[in-house]
């Protein structure tokens, strides 16, 4: 599927067992004390927070932190904290993130049912909170609803020198609305300052050590923090684990390789049931989805909204969205179905959800911290010929997902902050053991990342799931349910490779 071109709709979507569930490892005990503050920090680690009640159950309140650690007298920030307590006497606070980057804890934490087992709920006081940059913390704000209508109808034909060039400058465009309406900010919402965010919030909330269950990106975060924060780990659970180590371009082929797994997966599931819109062997359902996104791309389908047809892009984004849960796959049949029969008001649905667009037309006004994070995170350099190569490369391994999840460098490199950080393995020596999960069909976040992170930290622990979707704790599982509960609540270690 050449197309040599760029849509922004469909970047702003975003890698034989045998089952065995008990272990008799040794447990964890949390240390007695954390590690001391610097004094030039101490004003944040002891400040008092002035809780309210924010729902049944629920607290919340701001906690202030440097807006940069290298002045720690400088501008501050706040970052929104959103606890639900537990429904006994608590054991102690279980820190929570979404992943994204860009995910709202306090968006996880109003949803708690969807995520945590009854155990934890009834143990732990469950805390979410919008890292710096997200949500309801001081936010990166870039483009309104009106400018990202816009933006992500915007189309370039990369393989013209005036296509590139339109490309770079609406990247541009973009980077320079999100410095103008964040400030100083956006060149500080890099996962080293959040983990900083996270032992102030740990201090804050009266842990000695730190509690914390990360998904996805949030295993980042989490494995960051260790490395910085070793002395004050207690139980961490890192369940769709990213590999540190990989560079900007490594990570996009990596989920290249993922979604083409995981979409083969569908196919094979969806051919095997009654009603499935596709035919033949996976290979050939596979070419039937290319065709049929040239299709829309050529000729857009009708929906129930005469001035937003179906084009190719947001069937790209109704299928990748689609591949992070298997609950979903009945609806992407759905949608399908309806579009073969000239209807794409049900992929159209799919499409807006993906990009958290409401019916009205809206979108969250916190769009641009995905990428701001992640380009302060991942330096990349401006280069027509390697973008292009890498695009070429990806769609060697996959003709549908490759060229669509290629040339997002440019996206970076023209931010108006420039990345200085270093992606190396991290160790993270001296820490308890760290539990790590992957999913062998996991889209975005690859099993072969969780192997690698399990590897390169010094107590890593990993525990396999033989599943489909995006991260493993409570997906279904019953083996990585009970393994990372009894780990949580009682600190008792998964045997390491437990395969589930």
């Amino acid at each position: 599927m050449v197309f040599s071109r760029a849509r922004l709709a469909a970047s702003a979507v975003g890698l034989a067992l045998l089952t065995g569930c008990t272990s008799a490892a040794p447990m964890v005990q949390p240390t007695a004390t954390s590690a001391p503050v610097p004094d030039e920090l101490e004003q944040y680690y002891t400040q008092e927070l002035d809780w309210s009640e924010c729902g049944t159950n629920f607290d919340c309140a701001d906690v202030t932190v440097p807006m940069d650690y290298d002045e720690p007298d400088g501008e501050t920030i706040t970052i929104a904290v959103k606890t639900f307590r537990a429904a006994d006497t608590a054991q102690g606070a279980l820190f929570v993130n979404p992943g994204g980057p860009g995910g709202s804890g306090i968006e996880m934490v109003e949803n708690i049912s969807s995520y945590f087992g009854s155990e934890l709920l009834r143990n732990f006081d469950i805390v979410g909170f919008d890292p710096r940059g997200v949500g309801e913390s001081s936010a990166v704000r870039c483009y309104d609803s009106a400018e990202l209508e816009e933006y992500y109808s915007l189309e370039f034909d990369l393989e013209t020198d005036q296509g590139w060039d339109d490309y770079v400058q609406a990247l541009t465009d973009y980077g320079d609305a999100c410095e103008a309406n964040t400030g100083e900010l956006i060149g500080h919402v890099d996962t080293i300052s959040a983990a900083r965010d996270l032992d102030v919030l740990r201090a804050v909330m009266g842990e000695s050590t730190l509690t914390y269950l990360g998904y996805s990106y949030g295993t980042l975060l989490g494995a960051t923090y260790a490395d910085l924060f070793g002395d004050n780990v207690g139980r961490l659970v890192l369940d769709g684990a990213i590999d540190p180590s990989l560079n900007f371009t490594e990570v996009s082929t990596g989920q290249v390789r993922g979604f083409e797994r995981a979409y083969r997966s569908y196919l094979e599931d969806c051919l095997a049931g009654a009603d499935c819109p596709f035919s033949g062997t996976v290979d050939e359902a596979m070419q039937q989805t290319i065709d049929l996104v040239e299709q829309t791309r050529d000729t857009p389908v009708e929906t129930s909204d005469p001035d937003r047809p179906v084009d190719d892009a947001s069937l790209f984004n109704a299928i990748t969205v689609t591949m992070y849960s298997p609950a979903s796959w009945p609806s992407l049949t759905s949608a399908i179905d309806a579009l073969l029969a000239d209807d794409g008001s049900q992929v159209q649905f799919l499409s807006d959800y993906a990009l958290e667009r409401e019916d009205d037309g809206t979108y969250p006004e916190d769009q641009g911290a995905f990428r701001a994070i992640d380009c302060l995170d991942y330096p990349v350099e401006l280069d027509r010929q390697t973008s292009t190569a890498n695009a070429e490369a990806n769609e060697e391994l996959s003709e549908l997902f490759g060229e669509a999840f290629s040339y997002g460098e440019p996206g970076c490199a023209t931010m108006p902050v420039a990345s200085d950080a270093v992606r190396e393995e991290i160790a993270a020596p001296g820490t308890p053991p760290i539990v790590v999960i992957g999913t062998t069909r996991d889209p975005a976040t690859p099993y072969e990342w969780a192997e690698a992170l399990a590897e390169q930290l010094e107590s890593g622990v990993f525990i396999g799931y033989d599943g489909d979707g995006h991260t493993a704790y409570g997906a279904g599982s019953a083996c990585v349910d009970e393994a990372v509960e009894a780990f949580l609540l009682e600190g008792l270690v998964p045997e390491d490779g437990l395969a589930c």
